[in-house]
């Protein structure tokens, strides 16, 4: 028997807190996996891309998943695919869920980990934190972060008027005009949206900001620029992802220009942030062992609730 998880039934069991913490073991000890993921990606004659990231794998866990999404950004919402949890004993397929959910939790949650990581400390709670695109990614971040520290303001812009409008209707604030005039009013800025140009250049920042960028995740998308990329201690989730697909590659640097990857800071084999006044990034890919972190997580909490509907695909 499959077992069917819709969107509600994933959000029914999913909790932010519970899902960093597995995205947290996941980056200290991914690099042990016995595979490397793959990111298989295409363009389509219709106005969107097909991406495929296989297999997610992580130690200790003796399942694996194949994850098939279709990218239009047009569509709303703009990522539908499914996420296929297979057993590691014999390939059963245990689980199919939404990928949209999964992708957008374990995305946002991982990136509100790595900015709370590499963010100045902000004891007081009064630094600014600034969004440039307000869409599910934006708010997942913005719903991890609130439970990791807190801050004094929020800024948003996003080519979306009603998007802006409904964002700040959920977590308060006030709507900019332009992602430069979001990163002179933040101390911490996230970017989330499908630019295929720089939307922040080093002139717009400041030393001391932290820069989340969440939408270089495939080749052609950039959202901050080489000189921006250079001048700040850069981190990723995996250099050579980074380099061939994500923020590196946009903007033509190599993967010797990322300094660490999360799980290397996360386990203190290289230093994050060491100054208050440095500049700090994290421009992130998404790897198929995230898929797995959560949809594990997903099918466990699931199987103990009676959340979701059972089918048998053989029958």
């Amino acid at each position: 028997m499959t077992l069917i998880l819709t969107r509600s039934d994933l959000e029914a069991v999913l909790e932010p807190a519970a899902c960093t913490a597995v995205l947290e073991d996941g980056f200290r000890s991914a690099d042990a996996r016995s595979a490397t993921g793959q990111r298989v990606r295409t363009d389509l004659p219709f106005p969107g891309t097909a991406t495929a990231l296989i297999p997610g794998l992580l130690p200790g866990i003796d399942a694996y998943t194949v994850k098939v999404n279709a990218e239009f950004p047009g569509g709303r919402p703009a990522l539908r695919g499914v996420i296929c949890l297979h057993g590691g004993h014999d390939g059963e397929l245990l689980a199919l869920m939404d990928s949209a959910t999964i992708t957008a939790w374990r995305t946002g949650l991982a990136a509100a980990l790595a900015t709370h990581v590499l963010a100045a400390p902000d004891p007081g709670g009064e630094a600014v934190l600034g969004v440039i695109g307000a869409g599910a990614q934006a708010d997942l971040v913005v719903r991890g972060l609130r439970g990791m520290r807190s801050f004094g303001e929020v800024v948003v812009h996003d080519t979306d008027p009603a998007r802006t409008a409904a964002f700040i209707g959920r977590y308060g604030g006030r709507a900019l005009g332009s992602p430069a005039a979001v990163a002179a009013a933040a101390d911490v800025v996230l970017l989330a949206t499908w630019s295929r140009t720089p939307l922040l250049h080093l002139a717009d920042t400041r030393p001391g900001q932290h820069v989340t960028s969440l939408g270089a995740d495939e080749p052609g998308k950039q959202e901050l620029s080489a000189d921006l990329l250079t001048s700040a201690l850069l981190v990723v989730d995996d250099r050579e992802a980074a380099a061939t697909t994500g923020a590196l590659a946009a903007a033509g640097l190599p993967a010797t220009a990322a300094r660490a990857t999360l799980g290397e800071v996360l386990r203190n084999d290289r230093p994050g942030r060491t100054s208050p006044t440095q500049r700090t990034a994290y421009a992130p890919v998404g790897l198929p062992w995230q898929d797995l972190a959560l949809a594990w997580l997903a099918f466990e909490h699931a199987e103990q609730r009676g959340v979701g509907t059972r089918t048998d695909l053989l029958s």
